[in-house]
């Protein structure tokens, strides 16, 4: 390498090999290659070619250049820093995650450490566990002393933890009859047969027996609700004129009034009310439930806390025309049939009742010893007799006021009842719990043929079907109102919400207007809000009760009048 680099490089040099080469070829009459002559001095690089000997160097502020950590490195040659070790694996570090977030994780659930253990210790132990019941403990360190076992801990101290490979002593079994003989088929007992000395029936003797009564009556005593003196089922009429001069009841729906209250027609257009004309005060305390009589709403029935359920006239002197008291606890829902004779009103104290509205006479009780959260009659006009109850033990029941038997139990949901509701012509009803679902059932199958369920649902304490029959408008708890539809996908329209209300914790009831065109409802700090069917927007709100604003109802027959019910007690009418 020396003589190659010296190679051409001076001009003695190169005379000298000039000398050498021209006397090389005197002395050898063979030519010599080209590649061993001298390079010619006009053609050589070493005059044209600048050589740079500055050495490497470090650029200014590489220093600065953190070093990067393979997350997945079994062995580090060096020693990191802290911020090294704990930089985000890629990019800048999210500002919001949370430490359990922020953790490194190679699996969905978390972070998995290889364990490593013996295939056959590890079998062997399988094995054993799933023959005699017990297993080494395998959460103790190796330096435990072994003894650490999960399982049947008796029969793993009684064969001193023995393995199946070990083979501890073999359990005595007990002899069994045997009978395979097939053409005895009287006596033919396969592997039925009975145990040697086994009992089949136990009779108690007598001291048993005492014991075991002694046990029961403290059970059944534990378990049964105590049962007070029957309640006195009364009504008290506080008008005098019960019945006009042709002999008609005040159910009868009044002709005089400029409004023709039994046309099916909706108002044609409905418009905000703007004051309160009227305060039905009577209750002494919160009212949980009003409805208006089927179809001619010239009657008004509600039911409070303080157990009893009144009828208000809504035109003329609007009074309290009967008062019906017959539960002991709080009343949480009333339901009217079809034809507005009777009507249901269930109580906290477990009791469903069944009212003639007209005499104020029970006609009859039910009850399953369970809270009912809300009742319904079936619409149909054939089925005046059935009438559905969701109930505090996730159950929807069906009973028949003819015979006071229960014919139908739906039982799928894992929440107490909240709501019943018929839709499509009454062939299914859909209902909402409390454990945050909807299920649609169709009538008298009782298995839901529709679940919906979300995370981002919440419960559904109200429920109304829209005067069309093709929406449902469901209070929801985080403060919404969705709308479902309520035809065949029962998908829910997430188009339409209704904010600017507070329900969270409140059932209040909404209602729609006759003609669709406004959506009403309560809300917990006694505001009375109206939104816009079409647009979701909140057109009206204003306060209409101290406490709690517990129902809304918009009048079938009038476009412009709402009533509200509130836990301050009053009933109060506006236009």
């Amino acid at each position: 390498m020396l003589g190659l680099q010296t190679y051409a490089s001076s001009s003695e040099g190169e005379s000298d090999h000039e000398d050498t080469a021209s006397a090389a070829k005197s002395e050898s009459s063979t030519p010599i290659p080209d590649h061993l002559l001298p390079v010619d001095k006009t053609h050589s690089l070493s005059n044209s070619i600048a050589v740079c000997a500055a050495p490497t160097v470090i650029p200014l502020g590489a220093s600065a250049v953190p070093r990067t950590l393979d997350p997945t490195l079994k062995e580090v040659t060096y020693n990191p820093r802290y911020e090294e070790m704990y930089a985000p694996v890629k990019g800048p570090e999210h500002p919001d995650l949370t430490m359990q977030q922020r953790a490194p994780r190679n699996t969905l659930a978390g972070y998995v450490e290889k364990a490593h253990i013996n295939a056959f210790e590890f079998e062997n132990q399988r094995r054993t566990f799933h023959t005699y019941g017990y297993a080494l403990d395998p959460s103790v360190d190796e330096q435990a002393d072994g003894q650490s076992f999960v399982g049947d801990l008796q029969s793993a101290y009684d064969d001193n933890g023995k393995t199946v490979f070990e083979a501890p002593k073999a359990k005595k079994l007990r002899k069994q009859e045997k009978n395979d003989n097939p053409e005895d088929i009287e006596g033919f007992l396969g592997p039925w047969g009975k145990f040697e000395n086994e009992v089949s029936v136990a009779k108690p003797n007598e001291q048993e027996r005492a014991e075991l009564d002694e046990l029961l009556s403290k059970r059944h005593k534990r378990g049964r609700i105590p049962e007070d003196k029957p309640l006195e089922e009364k009504s008290t009429l506080h008008i005098k004129d019960a019945y006009d001069y042709q002999g008609r009841s005040y159910l009868h729906a009044p002709h005089d009034l400029g409004v023709n209250l039994r046309s099916n027609a909706p108002p044609p257009k409905c418009f905000l009310p703007k004051a309160h004309i009227h305060t039905w005060s009577g209750h002494n305390k919160g009212i949980s439930s009003i409805r208006w009589f089927p179809k001619t709403a010239h009657l008004l029935l509600s039911g409070s806390m303080d157990c009893r359920v009144k009828l208000w006239e809504v035109y003329g002197d609007r009074r309290c025309i009967r008062t019906f008291s017959g539960h002991r606890q709080a009343i949480k829902d009333i339901a009217w049939n079809n034809r507005g004779t009777n009507f249901l009103s269930a109580s906290y104290d477990r009791y469903i009742k069944l009212w003639d509205a007209e005499t104020g006479d029970v006609v009859s009780r039910f009850t399953t010893r369970k809270m009912p959260f809300c009742v319904k009659f079936h619409p149909d006009n054939s089925k005046q007799h059935l009438f559905v109850a969701g109930t505090s033990d996730k159950k929807i029941i069906c009973w028949d006021t003819r015979s006071g038997d229960i014919v139908q139990e739906y039982d799928r949901h894992l929440g107490s009842v909240s709501t019943i509701t018929f839709v499509d012509d009454n062939r299914r009803f859909v209902t909402t719990s409390d454990d945050k679902s909807m299920r649609i059932w169709e009538w008298d199958i009782p298995v839901d043929m529709k679940y919906i369920a979300d995370p981002t649902m919440h419960s559904m304490p109200a429920v109304t079907l829209a005067p069309n029959g093709k929406w449902m408008a469901c209070q929801s708890l985080d403060n919404k109102i969705v709308i479902f539809s309520a035809l065949n996908r029962f998908k829910m329209n997430r188009k339409k919400t209704f904010t600017g209300h507070m329900v969270s914790g409140y059932a209040c009831q909404l209602d729609f207007s006759p003609d669709m065109s406004y959506l009403v409802s309560g809300d917990g700090d006694g505001k009375c809000y109206i939104w816009d069917w079409k647009t979701t927007k909140m057109y009206k709100k204003w306060q209409a009760h101290d406490g709690v604003c517990i129902s809304a109802l918009w009048h079938p027959h009038e476009a412009s009048k709402v009533v509200t019910a509130g836990w301050d007690g009053q009933i109060k009418y506006w236009d």
